[in-house]
């Protein structure tokens, strides 16, 4: 079939056919493919989530009275009322001499951890958290690379009921406070600093500067990481990690919360303004993370996976769920491209890396870069790679097939913060096609609508989910009415989950992203997504990045497209209308940009996003309020300037 990519093997022995016996056996069905299974899932939601529930074997203290309360309430669905639970607990059922955690440093630094280890671990830290009065509720925050120690503070502020939230080191000061002042943490966990690109950053500068402001805060526990403070900062109420933690543990006393119980707070990208602060339940994160983990992934305790991510991607909290299932993870901290861009390849080979996740813009990168795994590593256990962030252009899955390994999975996909969790997901018993995303996710009731509420197949409209599921937002901080939460997603369409992304969903099921639908084209009326625009783009030599904006003028909209040049190279008329003619004939004459124009950078934010619609009000003359989130703020002056109005 055309456009087919990758087609299963072996896939009758795979965890999602058995989960589709087992409903076949349990319910006298008759199911045969992924589609019915799906369809089956989002038509007996309490039924498929009970089925979740009990092969994920969730360990309780007391078993559930209902599995939901009410499908047609969204928000505010409550899911396995009465039952007893801990997060923690969960992450920790196995406690052997299997490899729980692999760590590698941008610099070589290195560290393996059993899972009888990270108990210890936990344990001993668990118990002097609760030495100084942490209790279940309290915030304690992370400002910390992706370090096992950030692992083992999580889980340890989690087993005693308290909530867990996290943002990268790399954030600055104000993108910090903006999250963490939100919450007022009691605790915070942080490293002297952290490694990227070959270089060490103090972090305590700006953690002193934080404190001033986090009045809240009772204890600081400091991880030497780079084991460098040439400032000799002293920061008020501190404690060394290794001093900090108990000599005399006991084992770890679980605090047994409902499901919906938080367990997580996460922050939106907030390059619009404030982050909002998204409360996750620890019940709704476990089984939702364990049937993509499990169902989607295939994941098995002989796997190895590994997510490059920071501690304030989602990312990061779904690979940590992966301990649920027994297998091990790989934590990796500091440039992925540094000594080289062959770094993370050849650890997949060191480590035996089973899956591997990344993001749409490394693997951009790599194939820009033109780096080939294929002709210097191994990978003779890599079963799959996940890429998320973005889009992932047809160019991403030819140089996956034809640069990485031909024999795997590769699965884009998609879903987001707000959700901690995925709507379209990999699938090991279905073929890959170029350029889709597989599935949706089982249990997610997923559909494109048009801007009247109706359902379309093989057409561009917004991402719904028209029924709950049990890792929605329990609501946001401080939003006590939750009326910031209905306006995030329910102001659209009534009682109907309104993601913001613009889709297409095939009548075979797979899924096509066209970007963020509040950053949706629109010249004419025709409604087009930037991701058409960017698989033109970034095929064209020379070009090394791109940025489409759609600018409201003469009571329309007109598409601006800024390009970044390889080095050495520089937009000329020729290029110009190579470009429009192409765009023109693979799109279509709506698609072609009025302006195109040169730039020397793109902006990203932290977690390799575009950010498009900073951009956007930069050229309508708004301010942008907050610009700590990005991985390059000053970038956004190079827009400022545009002269562009009089064009």
């Amino acid at each position: 079939m055309k456009n087919v990519l990758w087609k299963p093997k072996n896939f009758k022995k795979t965890r999602m056919i058995q989960f589709l016996d087992r409903i076949n056996n349990l319910y006298d069905l008759d199911i045969k493919s992924y589609e019915d299974l799906h369809r089956w899932s989002v038509e007996n939601i309490a039924d498929f989530w009970k089925e979740i529930w009990d092969i994920s074997e969730i360990i309780y203290s007391k078993n559930y009275n209902e599995i939901v309360d009410d499908i047609h309430k969204m928000p505010g669905a409550k899911w396995f009322s009465g039952s007893q639970i801990n997060f923690a607990e969960n992450l920790l059922r196995f406690r052997d001499d299997q490899v729980a955690i692999y760590f590698q440093s941008e610099n070589f630094t290195e560290q393996t951890i059993t899972y009888k280890e990270l108990y210890d671990k936990v344990s001993a830290l668990a118990e002097s958290l609760r030495s100084i009065g942490v209790h279940k509720g309290d915030r304690i925050v992370g400002y910390l690379p992706n370090i096992p120690e950030t692992v083992v503070a999580m889980l340890a502020t989690t087993s005693l009921g308290a909530i867990w939230s996290s943002c990268s080191p790399d954030f600055g000061i104000k993108g910090a406070l903006d999250r963490f002042k939100q919450i007022e943490p009691k605790v915070v966990f942080a490293a002297d600093g952290y490694v990227y690109n070959g270089k060490n950053f103090d972090s305590l500068k700006k953690l002193e500067k934080i404190l001033i402001q986090l009045e809240s805060v009772n204890k600081v526990i400091l991880v030497d990481y780079i084991k460098k403070n040439p400032n000799k900062i002293v920061i008020p109420n501190s404690v060394k990690y290794d001093d900090f933690l108990s000599n005399s543990p006991k084992p770890i006393k679980f605090e047994q919360l409902p499901f919906n119980h938080p367990a997580y707070i996460m922050y939106s990208s907030g390059t619009t303004g404030l982050p909002k602060s998204i409360v996750h339940s620890s019940g709704g994160t476990l089984i939702q993370h364990w049937k993509e983990l499990a169902l989607h992934c295939n994941l098995k305790r002989q796997d190895c996976i590994f997510y490059f991510t920071s501690c304030g991607w989602m990312m990061w909290n779904w690979l940590v769920s992966s301990l649920s299932i027994g297998c091990s993870i790989v934590l990796y901290d500091g440039s992925p491209f540094s000594p080289n861009g062959k770094r993370l390849w050849e650890l997949a080979d060191k480590l035996e890396i089973t899956v591997f996740g990344t993001s749409a813009k490394f693997l951009s990168s790599c194939n820009h870069a033109e780096i080939k795994p294929i002709n210097f590593s191994n990978l003779s256990r890599l079963r799959m790679i996940l890429s998320t962030g973005s889009p992932l252009t047809n160019e991403g899955f030819d140089y996956v097939y034809n640069n990485v390994k031909k024999d795997l999975l590769l699965g884009s996909i998609s879903g987001g913060t707000d959700i901690i969790s995925c709507f379209a997901l990999a699938n090991p018993i279905l073929p890959v096609y170029k350029g889709e995303l597989q599935c949706k996710g089982l249990g997610m009731d997923i559909h494109a609508f048009d801007n009247y509420g109706n359902s379309i197949i093989n057409d561009k409209g917004e991402l719904v989910c028209k029924s709950p599921f049990p890792s929605m937002p329990i609501y946001f901080w401080n939003d006590p009415n939750g009326e910031k939460y209905r306006n995030a997603y329910f102001s659209k369409f009534e009682n109907i989950w309104c993601h913001g992304d613009y889709i297409r969903i095939t009548e075979k099921g797979t899924i096509k992203i066209f970007g963020r639908s509040d950053a949706t084209l629109n010249p004419g009326g025709v409604r087009i997504g930037t991701a058409e625009i960017y698989r033109i783009v970034e095929n064209i030599s020379g070009i090394e990045d791109s940025l489409v904006i759609g600018q409201e003028w003469k009571n329309d909209q007109r598409i601006i497209l800024f390009l970044k040049m390889k080095d050495g190279l520089s937009l000329t008329t020729h290029l110009i209308e190579k470009i429009k003619l192409e765009i023109k004939e693979y799109c279509s004459p709506r698609h072609v940009p009025e302006l195109i124009l040169e730039t020397k950078g793109i902006p990203y934010t932290i977690n390799g996003k575009k950010v498009e619609i900073a951009v956007k009000k930069i050229l309508h003359g708004e301010e942008v309020p907050n610009t700590d989130s990005l991985e390059n703020p000053s970038v956004l002056d190079l827009y400022k300037d545009i002269k562009i109005l009089s064009n």
